[in-house]
């Protein structure tokens, strides 16, 4: 297997599971909140939420890298 195949199959999977941990946050559940008309409380987040949030951020980070390096490749 090409060493490029393999980055661009290990950002297909990285990105496919971005993708579900944004939609396992439910924050701003209705569309028009998407657009700001939410008058709901939003609190600071804990638990599993803070840790769902983080393995977003490392999985953007993540798929960002991997991008960065199928460039240079």
């Amino acid at each position: 297997m090409d060493l490029q195949k393999f980055f661009v199959a290990l950002q297909v999977i990285v990105g496919i599971l971005m993708v579900v941990a944004i939609l396992l946050q439910n924050r701003g559940a209705s569309l028009g909140a998407a657009f700001g008309g939410s008058d709901a409380f939003h609190s600071v987040r804990r638990g599993p939420e803070k840790t769902l949030y983080y393995i977003t951020i490392g999985l953007a980070v993540a798929f960002v890298a991997l991008s960065f390096v199928i460039i240079f490749l």
